[in-house]
């Protein structure tokens, strides 16, 4: 298409303000659009599809119309037509600014006037006018058109254009009324990869921009040639090789031909070939390959293996056997180890290698001592023991520990008072005073004062022996009483000291008295560890007997506690034995002593004339501070 330079100058200053100058970017969305017109654009469901190529050219006859690119009627819902719509639309307006400036720079050689124009629009022509001046300058100074100048995608195409097109100026001047479309502008070349465009008066032509390379020449259809290198003789084969053309070059085939088991060398000598290096076992199992000249022999291999080894199926080397695996179970007696030629046996623990080098001996490790005390041995290991008081390890079963026998949980039962734990054993002691240890070693025996004669008892008193102490007393009859008996300088448990009712003549009140006697007794008592029942400890003894006749005077007793009754820790009972009352006094609640008390207690006979008078028994308690 040829339009006027008057109406392309026309048409460029009156295009819409709001038109932005064409971009390398847009350049390219116009080359794409161009070469898409195959797509279809998504309509809505039953609307007719319509094509990519059908919405770049309604853009295009818009642009051509000098139409308001951004404001087009829609022929499609799709987003994607109305963007080729509007990019088609502005490319041919670019197109029309672009080439108004090219004519304009080919015309008046310069671009002055453009600079009173500060319209947006206006920047695209006066780029295109300002590369062709660049574009027609290199032409004229005879520099390549091909500059590497970063002056951008589209004013490098428009600087190369002008400048073949100057090129072509010098031999043929077009017309004033028609001017020449610049296809490499347009990007309508049909241009290969590798090819660039070159503008010429109403047609273009493609050149390579790389060339073919060595062993190629470039024919006139543009197209790399390989070159015969031995029809032209410009090859460097000697006089014993030929010459074979290949794509791109040449080889060298040596004249003479080697024969079987030989190779030919890059001067085309023919070397041997060893077959027994190059190929993989050219010889059967047992064999051995010798290289000759040309060709190879297979030999029988006649390796000789000593004791312990085996020749590899291959014949070629000697293998260890292993002699455990072969015969397991019957070389050695417990653990069998190969070697390299041979095998050595071993024991398992607690045994040692006999003598001859394949039975196991029970190993004595009581020897080395292993135990902290004492050893056993027994097949194929050992047992240590401790001795009495000592116990053998958790923690490696080798070592002795100490048993504390007084930390065990019957540890307080072992002794009677303290035990004293000492390595292997232990001892016990006994109280400091009043105690000493029992022959069993265990027990605390009292120490009798009153029979060691280590007492403080004067002549006037008398001893009486507790547990853990003594007691020196000392009784002195109450008036109108009388002592029974003598004086004794010790006392046992058993003895009684009895004061009888003596009156003087005529002493109505001491005959009145009703007491006929008072006597007192003694008792030591321990503190129980264990009170789980009442303890029977004093027994008075009548000589009433249970069943006597009423007729024959007293037939009851009464037995009562009149004082001394610590912590209502004892009662009085009667019961009958041999047929006489007894009167028997326990202790129902468990003493803490040292502790004392004198339990005062009233014997009354009863007749059938009534109460016919008592008897006064003072029962001297002393409970000892341990309960042995």
């Amino acid at each position: 298409m040829a339009l006027t330079t008057s109406t392309a100058i026309q048409d460029g200053n009156q295009s819409s303000p709001d038109r932005q100058c064409i971009t390398e970017t847009e350049e390219r969305q116009r080359q794409t659009a161009s070469k898409t017109g195959a797509m279809q654009c998504n309509a809505a469901p039953g609307a007719e599809q319509i094509s990519i190529e059908d919405c770049c050219k309604d853009g295009q006859k818009h642009g051509t119309d000098n139409k308001d690119c951004a404001s087009l009627p829609l022929i499609s819902e799709s987003t994607t037509c109305r963007i080729v719509q509007e990019q088609c639309c502005v490319t041919v307006l670019e197109d029309v600014k672009c080439t108004t400036g090219i004519n304009m720079a080919k015309d008046q050689g310069a671009c002055d006037t453009l600079f009173t124009n500060t319209c947006e629009t206006t920047k695209t022509t006066k780029m295109c006018c300002d590369c062709c001046l660049l574009g027609k300058a290199a032409q004229e100074n005879g520099l390549p058109c091909d500059h590497n100048l970063s002056v951008g995608y589209q004013c490098g195409l428009v600087s190369r254009a002008c400048c073949v097109d100057g090129a072509a100026d010098n031999q043929t001047t077009p017309t004033a009324e028609t001017k020449n479309i610049n296809e490499c502008l347009l990007g309508a070349s049909n241009c290969r990869g590798g090819e660039r465009c070159i503008n010429t008066e109403g047609s273009f032509r493609c050149q390579r921009e790389v060339s073919c390379g060595t062993g190629y020449e470039l024919t006139d259809t543009n197209n790399c040639k390989d070159i015969d290198e031995c029809e032209t003789g410009i090859h460097n084969c000697g006089q014993e090789f030929e010459c074979q053309n290949t794509q791109g070059s040449f080889r060298c085939v040596p004249k003479v031909k080697c024969g079987v088991g030989f190779i030919q060398d890059a001067l085309g000598s023919c070397i041997d070939i060893n077959e027994c290096v190059s190929q993989t076992g050219p010889c059967h199992r047992g064999q051995v390959c010798i290289n000759t000249v040309g060709s190879y022999i297979c030999q029988r291999n006649s390796v000789n293996c000593g004791r312990g080894y085996h020749l590899n199926d291959d014949g070629t080397r000697c293998l260890d056997i292993n002699e455990c695996r072969h015969y397991p179970g019957r070389l050695c007696a417990h653990k069998c180890e190969n070697t390299l030629g041979s095998y050595k046996c071993s024991c398992t623990t607690g045994f040692k290698l006999a003598g001859d080098g394949r039975n196991c001996d029970d190993l004595n490790e009581c020897d080395s001592n292993p135990c902290s005390q004492e050893c056993a041995n027994v097949y194929g290991s050992y047992q240590c023991y401790c001795r009495r008081g000592y116990q053998l390890s958790d923690m490696d079963g080798l070592t002795c520990e100490d048993i504390d026998e007084c930390a065990l949980p019957t540890g307080g039962h072992i002794c009677a008072y303290r035990c004293h734990n000492t390595p292997g054993s232990f001892h016990c002691s006994c109280p400091i005073n009043g105690y000493t240890l029992a022959p069993n070693a265990r027990s605390c025996q009292d120490v009798d004062e009153c029979v060691t004669g280590t007492h403080t008892c004067t002549e006037n008193q008398s001893c009486f022996n507790i547990q853990g102490g003594f007691r020196c007393l000392s009784f002195d009859c109450p008036t109108n009483y009388r002592r029974v008996g003598e004086t004794m300088a010790r006392l046992q448990l058993s003895d009684t000291i009895r004061c009888m009712k003596t009156c003087q003549p005529n002493d109505v009140a001491c005959v009145l008295d009703p007491t006929h006697s008072v006597s007192h007794t003694f008792i030591s008592l321990p503190t129980f560890r264990e009170f789980t029942r009442p303890e029977e400890i004093v027994f008075l003894r009548t000589t009433v007997p249970a069943y006597g006749s009423y007729h024959l005077g007293s037939y009851d007793v009464k037995f009562d506690i009149l004082e001394g009754n610590v912590e209502n820790a004892f009662d009085i009972m009667k019961r009958i034995e041999n047929g006489m009352y007894v009167g028997v006094v326990r202790q129902v609640k468990p003493l803490i002593g040292p502790l004392s008390t004198v339990l005062k207690l009233s014997m009354r006979n009863l007749s059938n004339q009534g109460d016919s008078g008592q008897n006064i028994i003072n029962v001297h308690v002393y409970v000892s501070e341990f309960w042995f």
